[in-house]
């Protein structure tokens, strides 16, 4: 029994340390003022939330398989114009989602192929695509922000749902799927193997590049159904819209247990590192601090991450 307890504490160490990382804070902010704990701001948190876990279980993919996309934000900016674009011509509110979310797969498509075929890095890649597609919303867009959608559209981002917001229906949904695709299809096993060893995995006889280029895909969607949420949101779309969003969702990846090497995924412990960073912002605006030092927070919080990992299993591997 006591190795069993043992061996569950040694599997689940970092998500029961998250969990006792927000207990302990929604405790001292409980403490700390009354207005915390009220349902109207714990339903602040969870809509401010939505948007990064659809984020965040994109970048979980990718980067289990060993790979990153830091060009996640641009992807958010560059699918909301796009969504705005197509709103302003007389679009419907359907079709103009559709179109965003076609895009958001046709761009992480375009990353996940260059990695694939020309074997550099996804860091330089991504980086370079990043500026690409920031640039590209800035041409769209003159620098000018695009604003005044119709009520079908704003829907999506404000509109309660029997008392839930369609993003956090959205993030929930997502969230409950991805468990079976990673650890009960084909796909999802394939996926996590590529971060393993890919190498071992193409002796095998699999074609790694459908693998590789389709988790880059599924970020491309969540991408830009964070564009559709975060344009109807705010009402308005803008080219500078997603800057840092991509360093929020590897931080909560990381944080929740999933090795930046790849190979190794928790999804349960994403989601709660996004609920943590979420209670962190809620509780540095509750204590009016400067929202400047949220970078800072989350900056310090994604190093330690790494060095924690890092050092966990390096660890495991001289034990």
């Amino acid at each position: 029994m006591n190795k069993t307890i043992r061996q569950f504490f040694e599997r689940y160490s970092t998500q029961l340390l998250l969990v006792a990382m927000l207990a302990a804070l929604a405790s001292f902010m409980t403490w700390h003022s009354d207005f915390f704990m009220t349902a109207k701001n714990i339903k602040n948190i969870f809509e401010a939330i939505a948007f990064r876990m659809i984020l965040a279980i994109g970048m979980n993919l990718v980067i289990v398989s060993g790979a990153i996309d830091l060009s996640a934000g641009s992807m958010v900016s560059l699918s909301g114009i796009l969504i705005a674009l197509g709103l302003k011509s007389g679009l419907p509110a359907a079709a103009a989602i559709f179109i965003g979310i076609c895009s958001g797969a046709l761009l992480g498509a375009v990353n996940g192929m260059i990695i694939h075929f020309s074997k550099i890095n996804s860091f330089i890649i991504t980086l370079a695509a990043s500026s690409i597609y920031r640039g590209l919303a800035l041409i769209l867009t003159r620098g000018s922000t695009i604003s005044q959608f119709p009520s079908a559209f704003l829907f999506w981002g404000r509109s309660d749902v029997d008392k839930l917001n369609p993003p956090l229906v959205i993030a929930m949904v997502l969230f409950v799927i991805a468990f079976p695709i990673m650890h009960r299809t084909k796909w999802g096993q394939y996926v996590q193997a590529l971060g393993g060893n890919e190498e071992a995995l193409r002796r095998s006889g699999v074609y790694c590049g459908i693998y590789k280029i389709s988790s880059f895909i599924v970020l491309g969607i969540c991408a830009a159904l964070t564009g559709v949420i975060t344009t109807a949101r705010l009402n308005s779309a803008e080219a500078n819209a997603g800057i840092g969003m991509e360093l929020d969702a590897i931080t909560a990846v990381v944080m929740g247990g999933t090795l930046m090497s790849g190979g190794k995924m928790s999804l349960c412990g994403t989601g709660i590192a996004v609920l943590l960073l979420g209670v962190i912002r809620n509780g540095l605006t509750i204590m009016s601090i400067s929202s400047f030092y949220q970078q800072f927070a989350i900056g310090l919080i994604l190093l330690v991450s790494v060095l924690f990992s890092e050092i966990k299993e390096k660890h495991k591997l001289l034990s």
